[in-house]
């Protein structure tokens, strides 16, 4: 994909904050077209900087209370053990996002829960007793200080 010129930026900008923003919205916003901003949105679609549209919804309202950074250690640092193991946080739908980390651990997961006995039976179940992990260790979020999905452009 070619630079993106400032116009794009905002439009990129205001279009990762609201999806819901129409094309004459976009247009007005750009100083384009509406045409001409219906064919620039879809070619950046099919360049793939627009991975996906979706609804962000409120984990504390559908009763997900529990935010966790559970950092977690392999027994063995073989790619069938890596694969194995990625292969099945890709199935868990507690895991939020999953990071292979550089230090003293092997992965960071970001866990939403319902509660701590959920959480704790996710643990058990499905990270410690997994063949490849050796340890994890859990960090509690206490509040939410700053949460955007908006990159920095």
């Amino acid at each position: 994909m070619r630079e993106l010129s400032p116009a794009e930026r905002r439009l990129l900008d205001a279009m990762q904050k609201d999806t819901t923003l129409s094309q004459v919205d976009l247009a007005e916003l750009s100083g384009k077209s509406r045409t001409s901003v219906w064919r620039w949105v879809r070619e950046v679609e099919e360049a793939g900087v627009i991975d996906k549209k979706v609804a962000l919804l409120n984990p504390r309202e559908l009763g997900l209370q529990i935010h966790v950074l559970l950092s977690v250690s392999m027994n063995e640092h073989s790619a069938t053990n890596r694969k194995a193991f990625e292969d099945h946080v890709q199935t868990l739908p507690e895991v939020m996002e999953c990071y292979s980390v550089s230090g003293d651990r092997d992965y960071v997961l970001l866990i939403l829960a319902r509660d701590m006995e959920a959480y704790n039976h996710f643990l058990n179940a499905q990270i410690l007793d997994h063949p490849a992990v050796h340890s994890a260790s859990s960090s509690f979020a206490l509040r939410r200080v700053k949460y955007t999905t908006a990159l920095p452009l």
